[in-house]
């Protein structure tokens, strides 16, 4: 375990502390560095698990981040810039060791890279309900991202919904649609395995290949793949929302836009995480949304999500594999306990 020590010097408080770092195309590393610690303002946090954006960070892992969206990309408290090196993440857990007073021993989230023990203000950090447990809240960016779609979206009570892609964000977005009072809802994906969490999510469950609806009101695209997203605007109803949620990075891809999407007046809407939803702006702000995403992990099917954990020592050898194309993880985790 990462002490404090004090330094000799002045009496200050320094802490050694490691990092995963992605140094290269598909190779990661963890790197160390010593930490001044400062005024009691500041938290020092230590982390129990960080989670892993498989998405996201596949693109980082493999240089794959377009140039033109190098600021847009960065992550909250990133060190270094892309492509490479880069201190990369933000979904930490863990309990805070030093600092104010009435936050020391509580347990917060943080949008902070995968770290051991690291520095944030009070602001930067969210508390996690008691009925939550930390492994679970690594959730809290992805949810972030489900609930802001819905608004974008503006998905209502008794709409039909369609949900392409039953990635761990597709699925938190199946989840809150299935919420909705008589909402149906159905997620495509070509992985049959995906079901069993569909359906417990309160969702039913379809391949791409099966005979689907082509009237839902609202279709949630989340696969990344141009596949993905022709099945998505195949769903859509007259003059039905398409919600692109996938991040394809420098990969192209062909958008179908021939058929039936003019003749049925469809909207193809872009949905990001970075802004909060324009029509919610005016109340809405970061804080109050990412709150509002922790509070809705409160569910324990989202356990059935954090399918696959591994040890922050053991990162630089099976991280690749976490995130390589064959992988079944879903929202997999770095355990530093």
């Amino acid at each position: 375990m990462t002490k404090i020590t004090t330094a000799q010097a002045g009496g200050v408080d320094h802490v050694d502390v490691r990092a995963l770092w992605y140094d290269e195309p598909l190779k990661v590393a963890l790197r160390s560095e010593r930490l001044e610690v400062p005024t009691r303002d500041i938290a020092l946090v230590r982390t129990h698990y960080s989670g892993i954006s498989r998405g996201t960070e596949r693109l980082v892992f493999t240089g794959n981040v377009p140039e033109s969206e190098f600021q847009s990309m960065r992550a909250p408290m990133q060190d270094g810039v892309f492509p490479f090196p880069v201190k990369y993440g933000y979904s930490a857990t863990g309990l805070v060791e030093k600092g104010p007073k009435e936050l020391i021993g509580r347990p917060f989230f943080c949008l902070h890279p995968h770290q051991d023990l690291f520095l944030a203000s009070p602001e930067a950090l969210v508390e996690v309900p008691c009925n939550v447990p930390l492994r679970r809240a690594t959730l809290a960016a992805n949810m972030e991202t489900a609930l802001n779609a819905h608004w974008d979206a503006a998905s209502g009570p008794c709409d039909s919904i369609a949900v392409v892609g039953a990635g761990v964000v597709g699925l938190l977005v199946a989840h809150l649609a299935a919420r909705l009072p008589g909402a149906d809802v159905i997620v495509i994906d070509s992985n049959p395995a995906r079901a069993e969490i569909v359906e417990a999510f309160g969702a039913s469950f379809a391949l791409p290949g099966d005979d689907l609806p082509d009237d839902r009101d609202v279709v949630f695209h989340a696969s990344a793949s141009g596949k993905g997203l022709e099945t998505a605007l195949g769903l859509a109803g007259m003059e039905g929302r398409v919600v692109e949620m996938s991040w394809f990075g420098a990969n192209p891809v062909a958008a179908p836009l021939g058929g039936r999407f003019h003749s049925r007046r469809l909207q193809l809407i872009s949905s990001q995480v970075g802004q909060v939803a324009a029509a919610k702006r005016p109340r809405w702000d970061y804080a109050r949304r990412i709150t509002a995403a922790m509070k809705l992990l409160d569910c324990p099917e989202f356990d059935l999500l954090v399918n696959e954990e591994i040890a922050f020592e053991d990162a630089p050898v099976l991280l690749p594999g976490i995130l390589g194309p064959e992988s079944a993880a879903l929202a997999p985790v770095i355990r530093y306990m």
